[in-house]
C-alpha cells in the first residue's frame, strides 16, 4: 500500500512543502506553514443543458441593483449600497468602533422596514441590547442573536431568513466540523466560506466583522481576503473622534472612497462635511500655519497644518511629525537649505496636521 504523501502549505503565501518548518521558504513568515489534508484528483463532471456554458450577454443578472443601508457615507464606499448575495468584510483594531457601525447599518435598515439579523459571537444580546439603546438603534425588526457555533448561526438564519445578517466576528465563530478553537486558520476558513454560500444560495448580503494583528493586517488566512466581495478597513485615532472607513477591495464599484464617521456619546454620527473639522478656525492667520487641499478616496478635503522651529538644543535636531509623512518633510527641509539657503540644520522642527488627519496624497 503506497504511503499517503503529507503536504505542508503557508496560509500566506501559498507555499509548499514536504516537511514542516517554521518560517515560509518564500513568504518569510513565521509559524504560517501547517498540514494540509490529501487531495484526490477530480474528476470530470457531466455537464447539463441548464449548467452549460454561455455568452456572457446572454447570462441573465438576477441583482436588483444596489440596496441602500440608509447610512449615506457607508454607502458612498460600498459604492452605493449593499448588493444581493454580496459578503462584506470590515476589519479594524480593538475599540475603534466596528461594531458601533454595524450595529447603527442593521438598525436604520430594520426601521426601514427590513429584516435584520445581527450575530454577535463576542458578546450576549443584553449586552449589545444595552448599546443599541444608547444609540438609539433599537428596531423590531432587528433581530440579536449570541452564538459562537457555526451550526446554531446557520439555523438561526434559516428560521429568519433575513434581508441582512452581520456577524460579529468571523474569528469568534467555530465548526464542529474541523478541529481547532476559534479563530485557528482551519475554522476561520470554513467558516467563511459556510457563511459566503449561504449569501450567494440566498441572495442575502451578509457583513462580517474581522480582528487585525498587530502590524494592522487582517488576522486569519489570506484567503479570507480572497472569498469576500468586499473588504473595508475601519480606522481611527483613539485620542480624536474621528473614524475614517476605506473600500481594500470591491467587486462592484470602485475602491478610492473613503466614508467619514464621528464617534460621540450617543454613538456613531456621519459626518458629509469633514473639512471643519480639519482646520482650527482662527480668524486671523498665524505664522506657521498653512491651509492646504487633499485629496481622500474621490473627495477633496481642506486640512491645516500647523509647523514650529525652533532652536535644538541637543547635537541631534529633532523631527516631530503628526498626520503628515516624516520622509517627506525631510525632502522639504533638504529643499529649503539647498535651494532658499535656510539652514535648518541646528533647529527642532514640528510639524502636524489639525484634528488628526492624516495625509498620504503625493501632490498635497
Amino acid at each position: 500500500m503506497a504511503k499517503t504523501k503529507i503536504d505542508y502549505r503557508c496560509r500566506e503565501c501559498g507555499w509548499s512543502t514536504t516537511k514542516w518548518v517554521g518560517q515560509c521558504g518564500n513568504c518569510q513568515a513565521w509559524d504560517s506553514v501547517s498540514e494540509q489534508a490529501p487531495t484526490t484528483k477530480a474528476k470530470p463532471a457531466n455537464i447539463s443543458q441548464a449548467n452549460a456554458a454561455k455568452p456572457i450577454t446572454e447570462v441573465e443578472v438576477v441583482t436588483d441593483g444596489y440596496q441602500p443601508t440608509m447610512v449615506q457615507e457607508f454607502d458612498r464606499v460600498l459604492g452605493g449600497g449593499l448588493v444581493d448575495g454580496a459578503a462584506i468584510l470590515l476589519s479594524g483594531e480593538p475599540g475603534v468602533g466596528k461594531s458601533t457601525l454595524l450595529l447603527e447599518v442593521a438598525s436604520r435598515l430594520a426601521k426601514s422596514g427590513k429584516k435584520v439579523l445581527y450575530v454577535s459571537a463576542e458578546e450576549s444580546a443584553s449586552q449589545v441590547r444595552l448599546r443599541a439603546q444608547r444609540t438609539s438603534a433599537l428596531s423590531e425588526n432587528l433581530y440579536l442573536a449570541s452564538e459562537t457555533d457555526l451550526g446554531y448561526v446557520l439555523g438561526q438564519f434559516e428560521q429568519l431568513q433575513p434581508d441582512l445578517m452581520v456577524v460579529d466576528s468571523v474569528q469568534t465563530v467555530s465548526s464542529q466540523e474541523i478541529d481547532g478553537a476559534a479563530g485557528m486558520p482551519s475554522q476561520v476558513r470554513e467558516v467563511a466560506s459556510n457563511l459566503i454560500r449561504l449569501a450567494k444560495q440566498n441572495s442575502t448580503p451578509i457583513i462580517l466583522v474581522g480582528h487585525v494583528t498587530k502590524d494592522g493586517s487582517i488576522a486569519g488566512p489570506r484567503t479570507l481576503e480572497h472569498l469576500v466581495d468586499v473588504v473595508c478597513h475601519f480606522e481611527g485615532d483613539r485620542q480624536t473622534s474621528l473614524r475614517f472607513v476605506r473600500t481594500l477591495k470591491n467587486r462592484f464599484g470602485p475602491t478610492d472612497e473613503v466614508g467619514c464617521f464621528e464617534m460621540t456619546g450617543e454613538g456613531i454620527v456621519e459626518v458629509s462635511d469633514p473639512s471643519q473639522l480639519f482646520v482650527s478656525g482662527a480668524t486671523t492667520p498665524v505664522s506657521g500655519t498653512c491651509i492646504t487641499v487633499a485629496v481622500e478616496g474621490r473627495r477633496a478635503l481642506i486640512a491645516e497644518i500647523q509647523a514650529l522651529v525652533v532652536k535644538s538644543s541637543t547635537p541631534q535636531p529633532r523631527r516631530v511629525t503628526n498626520g503628515v509623512d516624516s520622509s517627506r518633510v525631510a525632502m522639504l527641509l533638504a529643499v529649503l537649505e539647498r535651494r532658499a539657503g535656510i539652514s535648518l540644520s541646528d533647529k527642532d522642527v514640528y510639524v502636524s496636521t489639525v484634528g488628526g488627519m492624516k495625509i498620504i496624497e503625493p501632490a498635497a
